[in-house]
């Protein structure tokens, strides 16, 4: 691969690939990949003009930008806490 960053239409395909496994690790209840591919997705998107965001496909988008922040967005308890696991204990 090459060291140049993506840019135009690269960018945009690569985007979407990362949001679709991203969707597809959810989907297989593999919630630690999604959360790393999620991010990797958001950081690629925000480098998207407003014209280039617009021809992510609309289910794309509104999965990574509304319905996977319910689930791991910075107000959910972070994985691997020590509170999750004391209660396991009891």
């Amino acid at each position: 691969m090459s060291d140049q960053p993506l840019q135009g239409d690269a960018l945009i395909k690569e985007t979407c690939r990362r949001i679709r496994l991203a969707k597809k690790l959810w989907d297989a209840h593999n919630n630690a990949a999604c959360r790393r591919e999620r991010e990797r997705a958001l950081k690629l998107y925000n480098q998207l003009t407003k014209v280039q965001k617009e021809k992510i496909p609309q289910q794309l988008r509104v999965w990574l930008r509304y319905r996977s922040e319910k689930y791991f967005g910075s107000h959910r308890t972070p994985p691997g806490s020590k509170h999750r696991s004391s209660r396991r204990r009891k």
